[in-house]
């Protein structure tokens, strides 16, 4: 089955498999790092998030945005992220 893909004006995503639901929340991270690993709940994270593979139109760089509901837990995420 092929991957949806969705289109913003900042973003062409590719939403993770492993995504609970496929939304774009009103918090987002762009991470320039395409090949991290990253497994949301390992973050204990208090709301709803979600992982897309993503290209930024602006300059067509790769890489991971994480999206989130709530703004403390993408302040938690920038915390206790590192890359690989």
């Amino acid at each position: 089955m092929a991957t949806q893909t969705i289109l913003t004006d900042t973003y062409k995503l590719y939403p993770s498999p492993r995504n609970a639901q496929n939304v774009v929340f009103e918090h987002q991270l762009f991470l320039p790092y395409p090949y991290a690993l990253i497994h949301l709940p390992d973050f204990d994270l208090a709301g709803a998030a979600s992982l897309f593979a993503a290209c930024r139109l602006a300059d067509m760089k790769m890489g991971q945005l994480v999206t989130f509901d709530l703004a403390v837990d993408q302040a938690r995420f920038e915390r206790l992220f590192t890359p690989d």
